[in-house]
């Protein structure tokens, strides 16, 4: 059960919901920025993009597995669209750093986006060199792939931010660059079905910024 949402964030996930898996570092603070963004059902941390099963902490912060930190994200689609996941998931942090996110180094700690669809990666390659002119034309380094396995990370893991006694850190990188409204980089015969939902003044108030995820509440956002 999700401490905050109070979902089930294993599968199977009910009708009228979609989900993607990101990767921006540690996934402590990843899956919290996630989780706080309205409409989200659900989320989880683990681990994806390696070549091993069902890897423990330990094996992937050995850098031997492959895999990422990453965070599956379940939201309900008619209350969020993919298009204001891909635009949290570029601003959260810096997309352009290679194997690593601030103090971190390490290739689990790679940026990563695993889609489902088709549609979602023409979005998100869309998204990202919309960003990468927004950034100044600095080269993205997201590693974009179909999605194969995900891995559940151990429980304690789990909403980390949000536990008991739990260690206030995050190491990443929010470059306070805002992406452009979707409107203006979304391929044209995909606007209408992947439309923002959340308005501009969404993320005028809630864009990240340099440890946000340590001062904000654990709440999800209530919005408008």
């Amino acid at each position: 059960m999700h401490r905050i949402l109070k979902t089930n964030y294993r599968g199977p996930f009910p009708e009228g919901t979609d989900q993607v898996i990101v990767a921006t570092g540690c996934f402590w603070g990843s899956e919290k920025a996630m989780w706080r963004m309205p409409g989200v059902y659900t989320t989880a941390v683990g681990y994806a993009g390696g070549v091993t099963d069902k890897p423990t902490y330990e094996a992937v912060c050995s850098g031997k597995t492959g895999h990422t930190e990453a965070v599956l994200v379940v939201w309900e689609k008619d209350k969020l669209s993919f298009t204001d996941i891909m635009r949290m998931y570029l601003q959260c942090h810096d997309p352009t750093q290679v194997n690593g996110q601030g103090n971190d180094r390490g290739t689990q700690y790679r940026t990563a986006l695993y889609y489902n669809t088709e549609e979602q990666r023409r979005v998100a390659q869309a998204a990202i060199e919309s960003y990468e002119k927004s950034l100044g034309g600095r080269r993205i380094a997201t590693e974009l792939k179909p999605e194969k396995n995900f891995f559940y990370a151990e429980d304690y893991h789990q909403q980390y931010l949000a536990s008991p006694g739990s260690r206030p850190y995050c190491s990443a990188r929010p470059q306070g660059v805002q992406l452009e409204p979707a409107e203006k980089w979304l391929p044209k015969d995909l606007k209408e079905s992947f439309a923002a939902k959340l308005d501009e003044k969404f993320w005028e108030k809630h864009a990240p910024t340099p440890h946000c995820v340590l001062r904000d509440p654990h709440d999800q956002i209530k919005w408008p």
